[in-house]
């Protein structure tokens, strides 16, 4: 997954022409440390915004921070954000996802200074970043209306998802009942989970559901693309498939594209990338607040 991010990152960043880019701005302050995003603005706004989560194995880095992808959706008149988070082992994703809940709510309270709606944000990630996608969509809430910082007052929702190659349902990895700490190419990537090998079983499988995003698919879930390899040798394509078919039983506006020669790489993501951009277009709809 971390290999996947920094491989995207060379592919890509050779493609970025000029843009307008705001390093470093902070939307997170806590324990005694700052989180940060970087924004990348069009020179013609479409008035709508994308937040892509800079994640891979649940790592996250500044050196990560991808101009070319930005340069790909601002040349299409979207505001781009793109978020680092909290890197395991430090943090686990249990961790992580409040943080890149608050990105959303601070991206929100930006609208105005970087002429986007509010009600057309996008979010979009690839491996953990799509998992985190997923999560934030799931969690969507409106705000807290008594809640001190003003950001935190806002609305954490999403209004429509790009997912690549995502993990969807830690129960049931590749195989019913079969956990990743199970699967020997998952060990690395257990930090992130809070657990070890000598993890009670009944613990791992408490964490497995928790961190699932298919346990959060209901009606209203926002539309969500998912993109994914058909040669996927680390997150298993039945994991696409599974949520596919939940978003189907809960009447999510919902497409799966399968990449018949995809990988976890990026052939799977640059084979999604026109659907991706048709997923956005279409379903990002720009309103008056």
């Amino acid at each position: 997954m971390r290999r996947f991010a920094v491989a995207l990152f060379a592919l890509l960043s050779v493609h970025a022409l000029a843009q307008t880019h705001v390093p470093d701005v902070i939307y997170l302050k806590q324990a005694g440390c700052a989180y940060t995003m970087d924004v990348f603005t069009p020179k013609t706004p479409n008035h709508k915004a994308i937040v892509w989560m800079v994640s891979g194995g649940w790592f996250s880095h500044h050196e990560d921070i991808n101009p070319g992808f930005a340069k790909l959706l601002t040349d299409k008149g979207y505001t781009v954000f793109e978020v680092v988070h909290g890197s395991q082992p430090k943090y686990t994703i249990p961790e992580i996802v409040p943080m890149v809940r608050r990105a959303i709510r601070f991206v929100r309270s930006l609208a105005g200074t970087y002429d986007f709606s509010p009600n057309a944000i996008g979010v979009t990630g690839a491996s953990a970043g799509g998992h985190l996608s997923l999560e934030i969509a799931g969690l969507g809430d409106d705000g807290d209306p008594n809640a001190k910082d003003p950001v935190d007052k806002l609305s954490s929702r999403v209004n429509a998802v790009v997912a690549f190659m995502p993990p969807t349902d830690f129960e049931n990895w590749g195989t019913d009942g079969v956990t990743p700490i199970q699967v020997p190419n998952m060990k690395i990537y257990m930090p992130a989970f809070g657990v070890t090998d000598l993890t009670p079983k009944e613990v791992v499988q408490k964490v497995a559901h928790d961190v699932s995003p298919i346990i959060l698919v209901k009606p209203g879930f926002p539309p969500t693309l998912i993109v994914h390899g058909a040669k996927d040798a680390l997150v298993p394509l039945q994991q696409a498939k599974k949520i596919d078919a939940a978003f189907a039983a809960a009447n999510v506006t919902h497409k799966l594209v399968v990449v018949p020669t995809g990988g976890h790489d990026l052939g799977t993501m640059m084979g999604g990338m026109t659907a991706a951009f048709d997923w956005f277009d279409t379903n990002l709809t720009v309103t008056k607040n």
